[in-house]
């Protein structure tokens, strides 16, 4: 049994735990001023900061998103950004990926923001195949200041 939740300020170590496993996948880390920073966004009140969820399953956190509202030139309501998405390695391919996914559509929803995306890098071949069934795949390619 897979539960969704909002991110609660209890599960810091938790948190921290699966957004250092996310951040090593992509070969990356960030100073632990950071992980303050982005934490204290994720349990505050502002509407313009991150906001998350938490995955659980047999009452262990096992998954985390973090997604955030933002204005779009193309639309008058808000788009979401799904910026993490990561479930620990021994529940892939159990449904937290996509269980994470749809609580974020649900909050878009909830919202009235029409649209949701996310980025992930084209070596993620097992999550593609979630994104392929749930999301449809864009030709715009990322590109960022060096």
């Amino acid at each position: 049994m897979i539960t969704i939740r909002p991110v609660a300020e209890s599960d810091r170590p938790d948190w921290e735990r699966l957004w250092t496993g996310y951040l090593a996948f992509y070969e990356t880390s960030v100073p632990p001023e950071v992980y303050e920073t982005s934490f204290q966004r994720l349990i505050g009140n502002d509407p313009q900061d991150f906001s998350g969820f938490i995955a659980e399953a047999d009452g262990k956190s096992c998954g985390l998103v973090h997604y955030v509202f933002h204005r779009h030139m193309w639309k008058i309501e808000n788009v979401c950004y799904l910026q993490d998405l990561y479930a620990d390695p021994d529940v892939r391919g159990q449904g937290v990926g996509r269980k994470l996914i749809e609580a974020v559509y649900e909050a878009a929803d909830a919202a009235g923001a029409p649209s949701v995306y996310w980025l992930t890098q084209e070596f993620n071949h097992a999550a593609r195949r979630l994104y392929d069934r749930i999301g449809t795949l864009t030709p715009f390619i990322k590109y960022s200041r060096a």
